[in-house]
């Protein structure tokens, strides 16, 4: 196996980044990590996803609630809740060393592609962690309420407002970096992982980066894509409350179909096998697995089964005439 890209944001993708991270050479893996959920909070630089892959792949993750870091101290919101401060967005104390790091870097010159590389080097990481844009490109929900910003919605409103639809930033503000299109246009890439991410929320802002969703078009390798639903049901967060707010079916297969202009195979959950025989021509392929991860070792297993179906299936990638074609 050579170079492998994931697509990947929240921590569900954070868990199987880690997973092909652990089963790869060092050096072997470049993540593009979704940046529409980023924003300014009490004058610092928050990146959400990015901070959960970090945190993840350098194995200092809050291992209850997969983000934010393990061992954590809150002695400055404690300190902004005496002081009266609304704590609705909540920063640990080492959390917020990071941030104040990245504000240091940002005031340096450095692009956000040149600081997730030198933080991930701190964090001894041989992975490539790549942001999907060095601009800023929120991602704006629009809700029952009225539209909100990304944070607004996920964080204080807890995703409880009726979704209607999504601006993403990156359609209007982004540029692709040349880091993500070389790493997409490496002449060893093996193959193409859209972890189990929101799709609406983490991996569709990514999509939305002028050129790249026709990069991965073009791509002759294999892309294929692990579901984030098993039996109609998120696996955490809110995908399927979305589709159901945008009268969409809930299930793998619409996500499959969803990305069917460039995916070449959806895996799913063993239990959703009847989701096969419901394809329909020109859906992409679908084959099962056990995608569910509890555990470091599920997160592993996983990975492997991705790489085993890029090693095993030559004839899956853009040598197809239409690609995601049956």
């Amino acid at each position: 196996m050579q170079h492998i890209v994931a697509l990947c944001g929240g921590v569900g993708g954070a868990k199987l980044a880690d997973g092909l991270n652990q089963v790869l050479a060092p050096g072997a893996l470049s993540v593009i990590v979704n940046t529409g959920d980023d924003f300014e909070h009490r004058g610092l630089p928050i990146c959400p996803d990015l901070d959960t892959v970090l945190y993840t792949l350098a194995g200092v993750a809050n291992p209850e609630q997969g983000w934010g870091r393990a061992d954590e101290t809150w002695q400055v919101q404690a300190q902004w809740r005496e002081l009266g401060v609304d704590t609705w967005f909540q920063l640990g104390d080492r959390d917020i060393a990071l941030h104040l790091y990245r504000r240091e870097l940002q005031s340096a010159g450095m692009t956000l592609t040149e600081i997730s590389r030198t933080l991930a080097q701190r964090f001894r990481i041989a992975a490539e962690l790549l942001p999907m844009c060095d601009q800023a490109a929120p991602t704006t929900v629009s809700t029952e309420l009225g539209e909100l910003p990304f944070q607004e919605y996920f964080v204080r409103h807890r995703c409880a407002p009726a979704v209607r639809g999504f601006r993403y930033g990156a359609e209007r503000f982004a540029t692709l970096s040349g880091e993500v299109r070389a790493a997409l246009e490496r002449p060893d890439l093996a193959g193409i992982v859209l972890c189990p991410s929101n799709p609406y929320l983490s991996i569709a802002p990514i999509l939305a980066v002028p050129g790249l969703k026709e990069l991965l078009r073009r791509v002759r390798a294999p892309v294929i894509a692990v579901s984030p639903l098993i039996a109609g049901a998120a696996v955490k967060g809110p995908a399927a409350k979305i589709m159901n707010e945008l009268a969409l079916p809930v299930s793998a297969l619409e996500i499959a179909r969803q990305y069917r202009d460039f995916l070449d195979v959806m895996l799913i959950d063993e239990g959703d096998r009847a989701l096969i025989g419901a394809r329909e021509a020109g859906d992409p392929q679908i084959e099962t697995a056990a995608i569910l991860m509890r555990s470091p070792a599920d997160r592993r297993n996983l990975a492997q089964a991705c790489l085993e179906v890029l090693r095993r299936r030559p004839d899956l990638g853009s040598s197809q005439p239409d690609k995601g074609a049956s």
